[in-house]
């Protein structure tokens, strides 16, 4: 990114090669469809080349991309609710393996539908943080630059959204 940030544009596809998968799932797994998480890769890379300039080289890439990919999916999301063409998250398919945290009591497939129910019942930033650092594998410290606060919030918050989504999860199970 530095290169690009330099003038050499060619870089950002080599970058667009190596994390377009990634960025894809994060959106996907947030429920939104296929087309649409396409539709916010390229938006992702795009904002790149405008905002090179921001990208300072200090911190992981990955947390400045994440960072605007957190940006891409709120102002999609914003704009289509101001269109009513915003799409339902209770459509949410999480396909990536699950970190262990995750795991346990959750093997079989019934229990995954459940998963995906309770997923697109908690609130968007909670969703976000899971897929961010269970599914995307972002270290804490990566995850506090993305969303703008320390290390030691991000683990507090990330602590919270699991811990909720486990009692939504309970609540879908007995219900």
């Amino acid at each position: 990114m530095i290169k690009v940030k330099k003038g050499d544009l060619d870089k950002l596809g080599l970058l667009y090669e190596r994390h377009k998968k990634k960025l894809f799932g994060f959106f996907y797994n947030l429920g939104n469809n296929p087309s649409v998480s396409e539709d916010l890769v390229q938006n992702v890379f795009v904002r790149m080349l405008q905002y090179r300039g921001s990208f300072s080289g200090e911190g992981a890439f990955g947390a400045w991309m994440f960072r605007m990919a957190r940006n891409v999916n709120y102002d999609y999301h914003k704009k289509a609710s101001k269109t009513e063409f915003s799409n339902n998250s209770s459509n949410i398919e999480i396909k990536d393996p699950m970190d262990n945290a995750l795991n346990e009591g959750i093997e079989t497939e019934g229990n995954n539908v459940l998963l995906r129910r309770a997923m697109s019942k908690l609130p968007e930033e909670k969703r976000q943080l899971l897929v961010l650092t269970k599914y995307k594998g972002l270290k804490f410290s990566e995850l506090a630059e993305v969303i703008g606060c320390s290390e030691g919030a991000a683990k507090v918050r990330v602590h919270r959204a699991l811990k909720e989504l486990r009692s939504i999860f309970l609540e879908l199970e007995t219900a």
